[in-house]
C-alpha cells in the first residue's frame, strides 16, 4: 500500500518518482514474470485430486444444489 497515495501524484496524474513508485514497478515486474512462467500451465495448476476422484454424479449433486 502507499501511504497518502493522493499526495504521490503530479498534476498530470502520473506517480511522482519515489520509493513507492519503485516498489510498485518492482511488484508489477514480479507479477509479469510470474504470469509468463505460468502461461499455458493452467491445466496442471487447476487439476485437483479431489475433483479427479469425484464421480460425474457427485459433481452434478454438488454443483446443482438449490441452497447452500
Amino acid at each position: 500500500s502507499v501511504a497518502k497515495a493522493f499526495n504521490e501524484f503530479d498534476e498530470a496524474g502520473r506517480m511522482k518518482p519515489s520509493p513507492y513508485y519503485n516498489r510498485i514497478v518492482d511488484v508489477m515486474e514480479e507479477l509479469m514474470k510470474f504470469t509468463m512462467l505460468l502461461r499455458d500451465r493452467s491445466a496442471y495448476l487447476t487439476d485437483r485430486y479431489s475433483e479427479r476422484v469425484e464421480s460425474a454424479e457427485e459433481v452434478a449433486k454438488r454443483v446443482n444444489q438449490r441452497s447452500i
